[in-house]
């Protein structure tokens, strides 16, 4: 594989408070506290970023997590060594599906850190491969596929962590696909800190697939 051999390289900005605009109503977050609420969404797990704090990813390869590369980089601008980072597969009240450490960090080669109005096409380079030191083989944690990026008019839904809800991962099943521009996507998707990575998905094949990864909150119109 090469260096970002995949077939996306596309981010979103997600935009919050659209539900009047959206083509259907946004579901609302709930929260998988059960093994039965977050069976099938074991792959999605918070990245601890040690002196940082965490984002989210998903698991794509058996070692490989999909993130936001603005994640990777520490405030002075400089990517951040491999082993600070732990992948925590499905955690949920204290304990995950499984607990990896990485040995390769891959963020975008377009992507410029800490630019203070980026243009979606720098946007649209947030993303990030993070290599595990060890793959993860189980049968509860199976890698999601990658599907082509949304439409103006989509649904999509997102499995997130985020601050107050660190422990558990949270689901919206149902947030609108508002606008594009140059692989970029505004959603009304319920976001805050920590959901940046978060995978978003859409149903392609009859498996929830990855169509983008969250890399903003945006206000529009002053929401």
């Amino acid at each position: 594989m090469g260096r970002f051999g995949m077939r996306f390289l596309f981010i979103c900005a997600l935009a919050l408070g659209f539900g009047a605009q959206s083509r259907a109503e946004d579901s609302r977050l709930t929260l998988l506290q059960t093994g039965q609420d977050s069976r099938g969404w074991e792959a999605v797990g918070r990245l601890d970023i040690s002196g940082k704090g965490f984002c989210t990813g998903a698991l794509i390869r058996e070692d490989i997590v999909l993130t936001a590369a603005h994640c990777v980089f520490d405030a002075s601008g400089n990517q951040i060594d491999a082993d600070r980072f732990q992948f925590l597969a499905g955690l949920r009240e204290g304990r995950a599906e499984s607990y990896r450490g990485v040995r390769q960090v891959l963020a975008h080669p377009d992507y410029v850190f800490g630019q203070r109005s980026p243009s979606a096409v720098e946007v649209a380079a947030d993303v990030a491969l993070l290599v595990l030191d060890q793959p993860i083989r189980n049968s509860r944690i199976m890698p999601f596929p990658i599907a082509e990026f949304p439409a103006p008019g989509d649904q999509v839904g997102i499995v997130s962590y985020g601050r107050d809800r660190s422990e558990a991962p949270s689901l919206q099943e149902v947030c609108n696909v508002m606008a594009e521009q140059d692989g970029v996507v505004v959603m009304s998707c319920d976001v805050d800190f920590g959901s940046s990575g978060s995978p978003v998905f859409m149903m392609r094949d009859g498996r929830e697939s990855i169509v983008s990864v969250v890399s903003a909150m945006a206000d529009v119109e002053g929401r």
